[in-house]
């Protein structure tokens, strides 16, 4: 008989974390772990606001399945009973994790994925004015970059941080910030600023507009790409898709989105909400693939799980087996 423990939990920021949208000092999360035949699979997911997900939410949507995750429900009919998200994701990890451990192999061998090796990764700079950007890029000192923009005064805040970092590679986030005036004049500016890569400058609603324009720039769907099935809608739209674990519902749809959007031309960037190390393991395993990795969101907590992931400056390190996997 399986067990089922579903909690919210809270990890505090080394220092508030800002994008468009907002500011935060602490994240809230959901671990799952289910229990069976003495072993625990665990799981952790970022609940988002932005897709009207609470910590309340989604430890009652977990709950709604209790009955079915406790007598046996498989990471097949998980898909099925419930929606892509990050109530499925947590639930998805720990079953991930479960028969890892039930079996004595890893999780990337039982999945039939290579084997993780370690990995560069991005740092995130928040929101924030050019001069603190600037100060904050120059004291890290990390070769590749990602700065969170929120519109008017973002190509002043790119401008900066390149004075700053010269050598440093660019990539930049709007979080849906920018309207098309902003996408049209700031654009060939980025790209004469070495920036490599735009996430998401308009809103998932309104990115339809961008068909048709140059980009100077590659272009990342992120608010605009869940799961695979809205894979049809962003041809031509982007370049790029970013792969988040909280928005695909779990690392078995993801692994299916990536194949897909490989398939297709996209490239991979591989994201994360903000989360502890547990949350980070399950998307270590699709590192590989990814273009740009962008999990560094440890990092910026106070204090993380153990045991945390090992970062030996940009690089990443695959996540221990007491962790997860």
């Amino acid at each position: 008989m399986r067990s089922l423990d579903v909690r919210p939990v809270a990890f505090p920021l080394v220092k508030p974390f800002a994008i468009s949208r907002g500011a935060v000092s602490e994240v809230a999360l959901v671990e799952v772990v289910i229990g069976e035949a003495g072993a625990r699979g665990r799981g952790e997911c970022r609940p988002y606001a932005r897709y009207d997900e609470t910590q309340e939410s989604v430890v009652a949507a977990i709950e709604a399945l209790r009955a079915e995750i406790e007598g046996g429900l498989d990471r097949a009919g998980l898909r099925r009973a419930m929606p892509a998200g990050a109530a499925r994701n947590a639930v998805d990890a720990a079953l991930i994790d479960l028969e890892a451990k039930r079996a004595g192999r890893s999780a990337w061998e039982m999945l039939g994925l290579p084997p993780p090796a370690p990995v560069e990764i991005t740092y995130t700079i928040g929101l924030d004015t050019p001069d603190r950007m600037a100060a904050e890029a120059a004291q890290v000192g990390r070769p590749l970059l990602k700065l969170k923009l929120g519109g008017e005064g973002d190509l002043a805040r790119v401008e900066a941080v390149r004075a700053a970092v010269p050598e440093a590679r660019l990539i930049v986030d709007a979080n849906e910030a920018w309207d098309v005036g902003m996408l049209d004049t700031w654009c060939p500016r980025m790209a004469e600023l070495g920036v490599e890569l735009i996430e998401q400058p308009l809103h998932a609603d309104r990115d339809e507009a961008m068909r048709g324009r140059p980009r100077p720039v590659p272009l990342c769907a992120d608010e605009s790409c869940h799961d695979r099935h809205g894979l049809d809608r962003l041809e031509g739209l982007y370049d790029c898709v970013n792969v988040k674990l909280d928005k695909t519902g779990g690392l078995t749809e993801a692994i299916d989105l990536v194949n897909e959007a490989e398939a297709r031309g996209f490239g991979i960037m591989l994201g994360c909400m903000m989360a502890s190390s547990l949350a980070m393991a399950p998307a270590f395993l699709l590192a590989g693939r990814a273009r740009f990795v962008d999990l560094d969101a440890p990092l910026l907590l106070a204090r993380d799980r153990d045991p945390p992931f090992r970062f030996e400056g940009a690089v990443m390190h695959p996540p221990p087996a007491a962790l997860w996997g």
